[in-house]
């Protein structure tokens, strides 16, 4: 691992190229780095790092893929064994080598990888029907698989956790998955070794594992699922994030990585009573921006429904000129971005925009994109553009769990796209709308479902504040809408919301959504009143990076 150019310099990491191959991957990493401090120690003047047996699991564009080893055969006398089904987006392989695994390659469908993976690391025994490494039907089971691995299998790649630290974990007492995982650090990685290191711990245990109550709460600092944390914020009156901390976390310890959430949860509830401490915010919510590679910021002001004029243009024009802007893109929201903005020029950024923030940074309701509707579409049956501005207006910045992408469209055609947004609305025959929610078209694709179909825009505004709000106060930290639509249910929505509705539980959504709505202020004014002398003080880039190229 020495450096082709000095022998004092050792080369380890991810990126690092070792006899002409760059792995990507962290478990080389910790195989270099114990080999380096063997050698830094003292420990084994004599170890040497050979290479990396590799395998991964991640997701590319929404598809599963994982692979390891060779991808084809390489020997006259490999057994080469291929599945493929281009129309549901499935593709595996497996290479076998004097009956051991040497390659596999899966996408789309990797339910087998916990197994093929430990095969490859482990030289487990395969079945004889080859088919059976591709699909369960007869793969050896759970019990007869983990018990045949070796004690210094490796079972987390990842982080260099084998079979024998997670049995000793468990003989130490700790016999839930998820405690098993925080005490040894299995399964912190890729993650795609999740399932095996839950077979194991049930095997360690003889069955008796314990149920992690942490899988239900709603921040890892604070022992409580969301429901119950709402319950004890309002009874105890908690209205900021340190003092969530002191009443109901343990010892009354702060947890880094549970602020944001909180902050989040905490303006959602009390609106213009939330006491605001920057510290348990995000970069992106203190500046009111989004952070780009370089240590620059992107500004999108707000154009409601995706609609602008002469002036609006004129100005951004003028800022982008004024402040060597280098990229305006134009986005999918039917925004406008200004990228490449330094941290110490937003506030005069926005003060010669004057325009508010489209909030295209943080986890809140962003945007409702528009078609041009009834006035100018030939194929219109609804103001599509009306409706769309009038719903922005109206929940512009509302705090979430995850962002809300919206849309309004004035036919069926849907040139809009609204059924791939977390709410979207369609136009149709009869003045009347249909609401759809829980969609998706990013990383993750999902068709909305219909939640409703109604006869005026009025009840759609009304019924879009029901929704967003139930949401807001139900969902999980950063679950989109097309994760908790479908694990709460659409008939479920459709009951409480539309068809059997409490009308006190309705009274309770639109009184909290009001709250919301009446505590609005645009964020951007924090420019003309920073809330501390450093909020917008220059920090990044600590080191010169490569800039947004200009095109």
């Amino acid at each position: 691992m020495r450096s082709v150019d000095d022998d004092d310099v050792y080369v380890v990491g991810e990126c690092a190229q070792h006899r002409g191959q760059v792995y990507g991957l962290v478990a080389p990493l910790w195989e270099q780095a114990r080999v380096l401090a063997d050698h830094l120690t003292g420990t084994d003047t004599g170890a040497a790092y050979h290479g990396s047996r590799v395998a991964t699991k991640l997701k590319v564009a929404g598809v599963d893929v994982a692979a390891m080893g060779v991808k084809a055969p390489e020997h006259p006398d490999d057994e080469f064994v291929q599945y493929s089904e281009p129309r549901h987006g499935v593709y595996k392989t497996v290479v076998i080598r004097d009956g051991k695994l040497v390659g596999a390659t899966l996408v789309g469908d990797v339910s087998k990888v916990s197994f093929l993976t430990q095969a490859f690391d482990s030289g487990l025994p395969l079945p004889d029907e080859r088919v059976a490494l591709m699909f369960d039907i007869g793969t050896p089971d759970v019990g007869v698989g983990v018990a045949e691995l070796a004690d210094d299998a490796q079972v987390c790649n990842c982080n260099g956790v084998s079979k024998g630290a997670l049995v000793a974990c468990v003989r130490g007492g700790e016999t839930s998955v998820g405690g098993v995982m925080a005490k040894t650090k299995a399964g912190k990685g890729c993650g795609s070794c999740k399932e095996l290191v839950g077979q194991v711990v049930e095997w360690a245990a003889g069955g008796a594992v314990t149920e992690d109550p942490s899988t239900s709460w709603y921040v890892p600092g604070v022992p409580y699922d969301k429901p119950t944390l709402m319950r004890h914020i309002r009874d105890l009156e908690l209205h900021s994030v340190s003092s969530v901390f002191a009443a109901l976390a343990p010892d009354g310890k702060e947890d880094a990585g549970s602020k944001m959430a909180l902050a989040s949860l905490l303006d959602m509830m009390w609106a213009d009573e939330y006491v605001d401490e920057r510290d348990a915010r995000f970069i992106n919510d203190r500046v009111h921006a989004n952070i780009q590679r370089d240590g620059t910021f992107s500004v999108v002001p707000q154009m409601k429904g995706g609609v602008t004029d002469v002036a609006q243009l004129r100005k951004i024009a003028d800022v982008a000129e004024k402040y060597e802007i280098p990229m305006i893109k134009l986005t999918g929201g039917q925004r406008i971005d200004l990228l490449g903005v330094r941290k110490e020029d937003l506030p005069s950024v926005w003060a010669d925009l004057d325009m508010p923030s489209g909030y295209a940074y943080g986890k809140s309701f962003r945007t409702v994109k528009t078609f041009v509707g009834s006035d100018f579409c030939r194929y219109g049956v609804g103001d599509s553009t009306a409706l769309g501005i009038a719903i922005e207006e109206r929940y512009q910045g509302l705090a979430s769990p995850a962002k809300m992408k919206l849309a309004v469209t004035g036919c069926p055609r849907n040139c809009a796209e609204a059924l791939c947004k977390d709410l979207g609305v369609v136009a149709v025959d009869g003045g009347r709308w249909e609401i759809y929610v829980g969609g998706a078209a990013g990383a993750h694709i999902r068709k909305g479902d219909l939640l409703a179909t109604v006869d005026d825009a009025q009840t759609v505004i009304t019924l879009t504040g029901r929704f967003l709000q139930y949401y807001r106060e139900s969902a999980n930290w950063l679950e989109r809408t097309y994760k908790w639509v479908p694990r709460v249910g659409i008939e479920h929505l459709r009951a409480v919301l539309v068809e059997e509705p409490a009308q006190e539980f309705l009274a309770g959504l639109d009184e909290r959504m009001q709250k919301s709505i009446d505590a609005y202020r645009d964020p951007w004014q924090d420019g003309r009143e920073p809330a501390s002398v450093g909020q917008f003080r220059s920090a990044l880039p600590l080191l010169p990076l490569p800039l947004v190229p200009v095109r």
